[in-house]
């Protein structure tokens, strides 16, 4: 089952879980727990007070919203992904002392192994494919 979300608590698996929370919160948290001395570095360098001199930025998912879970379900993918944010609102309270900026993207819907194993939810949603989502981020 890997990374597909279970709706049920039925179906929830503590590998699948443990396996989610490994790639979408707990992989970003160390990567910015290794990069943060870098964008510090890079913040302590600027000079313009109105923006941060380095900045974090992380995709996330709607899905990780608890105020915006109307429906429920995707247990452990909605659980990682609002760890995920979490971790990037803890860094960014502590890293914008040093002139960095942390923040989390919602894509949108992205056409990906994951959201084609959900294809009636994605026939409500505009679906782009990887490179277009990442182009209208930049």
């Amino acid at each position: 089952s890997g990374l597909i979300p279970k709706n049920s608590l039925r179906k929830v698996e503590p590998e699948a879980v443990a396996q989610s929370f490994a790639v979408n919160a707990l992989g970003p948290l160390m990567m910015l727990k290794h990069f943060a001395p870098l964008l510090q570095r890079a913040a302590s360098s600027h000079r313009d007070a109105l923006a941060p001199g380095a900045a974090a930025v992380f995709y996330s998912a709607r899905v990780g919203s608890i105020t915006d879970n109307a429906s429920g379900g995707w247990y452990s993918y909605r659980g990682s992904k609002a760890a995920l944010n979490q971790f990037v609102r803890c860094a960014s309270v502590e890293l914008k002392r040093h002139g960095v900026c942390c923040l989390a993207l919602h894509p949108g819907t992205v056409d990906t192994d994951l959201t084609r194993a959900f294809s009636r939810a994605r026939a409500k949603y505009s679906v782009q494919d990887v490179e277009e989502a990442a182009q209208n981020h930049l």
